[in-house]
């Protein structure tokens, strides 16, 4: 008979450390989804908590549906983050390449302006926007809740540091070969990077999706509401139902996990690449 590995400490460590990561990361996931399934029978808040419902239900769901107009929330949501989408990813791609590949004067005091943005809290700079937004005309609409994210300090970081990364031969032999920037950004330089050019669309989805205090700053008209505004209508005055809430914020989930999902292999070799392809 074969022998059996023995666990190392240090292995039995790291097991430790992955479970108690698993638990902090997912537990609250978990108990979302098995309130949102909860009865009007199943206790809450027991000791420890049951989080396999006794009588589970998709009524919540449907009193959600029913609560607000959810399909409109919905679209709302879905512009705003196919803006954010767009912008950051022609946006930060562009001023990347341009910090990352491009030799002109003050470029490197715009890479420092990108650093010290990431530095400003945003509920610092949350009036000044406000001010800006409103004297453009654009509050109270979509494009005044993706304005002030169209292009991320930190996505435009990324692009920069994924274009350093290339090999300078690419672009060398494209320079002997007669190309121009234009083209030596769109058919050089682009194709080698789209692993991180996925990481920036993934962080652009994911901010503008669950961004709340933004948009109920700039938005006042319900028929503007973004789902993560929308959701706030299930907050009673004197009473709040936690099945209701825990319903709303699954469907608010379902949109990032089908993103995710579709580009996750994508996300992951951006990741790892960190610009290099191959």
């Amino acid at each position: 008979m074969a022998r059996r590995p023995k666990l190392s400490p240090g292995l039995v460590v790291r097991y430790l450390i992955l479970v108690l990561m698993a638990v902090l990361l997912a537990g609250p996931l978990l108990w979302q989804v098995s309130l949102s399934l909860k009865g009007a029978g199943d206790p809450l808040y027991t000791r420890p908590p049951e989080l396999i419902p006794g009588h589970p239900t998709l009524d919540n769901f449907a009193t959600v549906l029913d609560r607000i107009p959810v399909p409109g929330y919905l679209l709302n949501s879905l512009l705003v983050a196919a803006m954010a989408v767009c912008g950051n990813v022609v946006g930060a791609t562009c001023a990347g390449y341009a910090l990352g590949k491009l030799r002109f004067r003050g470029r490197g005091v715009a890479a420092g302006i990108c650093v010290a943005a990431l530095l400003v809290p945003a509920e610092t700079v949350l009036i000044s926007q406000f001010l800006l937004v409103r004297a453009a005309g654009l509050a109270n609409t979509l494009l005044g809740v993706v304005l002030p994210t169209i292009v991320a300090a930190l996505n435009v970081l990324l692009m920069r540091n994924a274009f350093r990364n290339l090999p300078a031969e690419f672009e060398e032999a494209a320079i002997v070969d007669g190309a121009n920037a234009w083209q030596r950004f769109i058919r050089v330089s682009v194709p080698q990077v789209k692993g991180v050019i996925t990481v920036v669309a993934i962080f652009a989805f994911v901010g503008s999706w669950n961004d709340f205090l933004w948009p109920l700053i700039v938005l006042s008209d319900e028929d503007n509401y973004t789902l993560t505004i929308g959701l706030n209508r299930l907050h009673g005055t004197f009473y709040d139902d936690p099945r209701l809430i825990a319903a709303g914020t699954i469907i608010a989930l379902v949109p990032i996990v089908t993103f995710f999902a579709i580009l996750q292999r994508y996300f992951f070799r951006g990741l790892e690449a960190g610009g290099l392809k191959g």
